[in-house]
């Protein structure tokens, strides 16, 4: 095996748990908004604190951005890497 794709391994193996928490936060209150909204009834004023949590409004000005950035470029880190390993075994 290639050492780079030993060394993409391992930094996608890392990064796996530190990427996953905001993701898991940003889909559940995304996905809990929306439903809420349209499904159960709720107003905007009564599923704002999903929108704060789902955009990082909780970090302030600064953080909401960052907190942004960061978990797109995490998301599209795993999936990128996780892409080539995936096509890297079926060339194989």
């Amino acid at each position: 095996m290639a050492v780079w794709l030993l060394k993409l391994r391992r930094w996608h193996a890392w990064l796996a748990p530190v990427v996953l928490a905001p993701l898991l936060l940003t889909v559940s209150s995304g996905m809990a908004y929306r439903l809420l909204r349209d499904w159960g009834g709720w107003g905007r004023d009564q599923a704002h604190w999903l929108m704060v949590l789902h955009e990082g409004e909780w970090l302030g000005p600064q953080g909401e951005t960052i907190y942004v950035l960061l978990n797109g470029l995490g998301l599209l880190w795993m999936l990128s890497t996780g892409l080539l390993m995936l096509l890297r075994r079926w060339l194989r």
